[in-house]
């Protein structure tokens, strides 16, 4: 089926024959949009929610970082309660500031790679003797190439040359870019889950239950799909104590201890009852030119995911597509968020949160006002330290199976632009096919390699500038929008025909802001801020 093709008008259809779709720039059948916001119970619950999700990978990061780094569980602790208090405080820029939308922003899975170089610097190699030390001094090298990193986003943002990048995206090159951003995080999913599968997969089956069937047995009724999340993390984080303090896991190896018990966290024994995080708690940064550089590779490629996951939470949450210059904003305050990480010390970078994307998908509430109160959750429970360790002690299986669930819905989100293109040329399909299959490929030949040598596939005595190579062609999504891109605008014929075949007729009203009414609804910085933003 074709939507928005560029053929010429046929014949009239007989109105007994079947109809495609219609194709729609908003997407129907979402409760609250992002101006509007749900009551204030139910709202609350929800940012609750937003909050839970984005623990997974809060937590994820620095427990792997962390200890490679030199330090133990109060140090791991502390970079928790940072990461979470820079994620609040970063979501309330970018919902206030930035794209306006209901966006999370925290840490990025694309900075780890370049700070494990970091933490092997040959620099740190003469205190191995005092963990804290070198924890700290590893630490101060991570703020000062995420310092130097941030200004990489925050000059193309804030210039307005990430809306001139941005012009050249159509729906067509926009499906690779969306879907391989949920789809390309599928080893955080189901292998996550098998790792304590009688948590795991009890989990992913009990929230697709909630979201999905009961909400139709209770005739409509969306208690059950709204807070899916709740209810099923509850009953199951239950169900999980019940077998650690059963004894289920009392001979059970080390590894499965560490997957399926409540109490191997380490958190709240080691968390401080109140605790603010401040700029610079580790000390004054310290630079290095050549691991700045490797952090701004990965900073570029977290900027095109985050705008790829930017697009997927516009079209979630029933707003119109994003100007060009609006996505600029956004990337300049994206920019500022990894300069909070420098300055506070997460040990990684920020990005937008893909799961909590799909989770605006399941619960069809893409309210800005939600997300300013998870962000509020945020900033109080990374003060409130052992109430925030309790939560982010939530057996790592449990999130593994929401990720199937958001992840997924993300993914699904970049197909839907398919209904703006015509399904019907062989042009389109050789530009989806192609750039699907190296964006899954490409990474996946980089990750095996680098498995089995144990190092990426460019290998050199400086290790910096393997990261520049190895950390882009190791994210489907950079791989597969690139690849769609460059064939999108390059690939022949470039005449009218194919120009609707790309669906770009469909996003014209949108190239402006001012070319659509409702994009300022969606889109405009309040308290008359947008005379300080030429480039809107």
């Amino acid at each position: 089926m074709a939507g928005g093709g560029g053929g010429g008008a046929g014949p009239a259809p007989k109105q007994d024959e079947p109809q495609p779709h219609p194709s729609k720039d908003q997407l129907p059948g979402v409760d609250y949009c992002v101006a509007s916001c749900p009551y204030w119970p139910e709202a609350i619950l929800l940012g609750f929610q937003h909050y839970l999700v984005m623990l997974g990978t809060t937590v994820i990061i620095p427990t792997a970082l962390v200890p490679q780094m030199g330090g133990g569980n109060e140090e791991k602790v502390r970079v928790i309660q940072t990461l979470l208090f820079v994620a609040g405080l970063n979501t309330l820029f970018q919902t206030s500031f930035g794209t306006r939308l209901p966006a999370v922003v925290g840490g990025s899975y694309t900075f780890v790679v370049p700070t494990i170089s970091i933490i092997l610097a040959s620099r740190y190699s003469d205190i191995n003797l005092d963990p804290h030390e070198r924890f700290k001094r590893t630490m101060r090298g991570t703020q000062g190439a995420l310092i130097v990193a941030s200004t990489l986003q925050i000059i193309i943002g804030f210039s307005g040359l990430w809306r001139n990048v941005a012009r050249f995206l159509s729906p067509l090159s926009a499906v690779p870019l969306v879907t391989l951003v949920g789809l390309g995080l599928y080893q955080l999913g189901f292998p996550g889950v098998a790792k304590c599968i009688e948590i795991g997969l009890p989990q992913l089956l009990l929230v697709v239950f909630f979201t999905q069937y009961v909400p139709h047995a209770l005739n409509g009724r969306k208690t059950s799909k709204l807070f899916g999340v709740i209810f099923s993390v509850a009953i199951i984080w239950v169900y999980a104590h019940l077998l650690t303090v059963g004894g289920a896991y009392k001979h059970s190896p080390t590894l499965t201890q560490t997957h399926c018990r409540t109490d191997r966290a380490g958190l709240i024994s080691a968390a401080p009852w109140i605790r603010v995080p401040y700029p610079f708690q580790w000390g004054a940064p310290t630079f290095d030119a050549g691991e700045a550089f490797a952090m701004m590779a990965a900073s570029f490629v977290a900027l095109v995911e985050s705008t790829g996951t930017l697009i997927a939470i516009s079209r979630f949450s029933s707003a119109t597509p994003m100007p060009p210059a609006i996505l600029s904003r956004g990337a300049g305050w994206l920019g500022v968020g990894i300069l909070m990480d420098g300055l506070f010390g997460t040990a990684n970078g920020s990005t937008v949160s893909v799961e909590n994307a799909g989770l605006i998908g399941v619960t069809c509430i893409g309210s800005r006002t939600v997300v300013q109160i998870s962000a509020g959750f945020m900033i109080f429970f990374s003060i409130l330290g052992k109430f925030g360790a309790l939560f982010a002690s939530i057996p790592l299986p449990i999130v593994a199976a929401l990720y199937c669930l958001f992840f997924g819905y993300v993914g699904a989100g970049g197909l839907t632009f398919l209904q703006f293109c015509n399904l019907n040329s062989f042009r389109v399909k050789f530009i989806l096919g192609f750039s699907l299959f190296l964006g899954f490929s490409v990474p996946q030949y980089f990750k095996e390699y680098t498995v089995s040598a144990r190092y990426g596939p460019v290998h050199t005595p400086a290790r910096w500038f393997n990261d520049i190579i190895n950390v882009p062609f190791s994210s489907e999504a950079f791989v597969g929008s690139i690849v769609a891109m460059f064939l999108d605008i390059t690939l022949p014929p470039r005449d009218t025909a194919t120009r609707k075949d790309r669906g770009l007729h469909w996003w014209d009203k949108f190239r402006s802001f001012k070319g659509d009414t409702r994009s300022e609804e969606f889109y405009a910085l309040p308290f008359r801020l947008n005379k300080f933003f030429p480039s809107v």
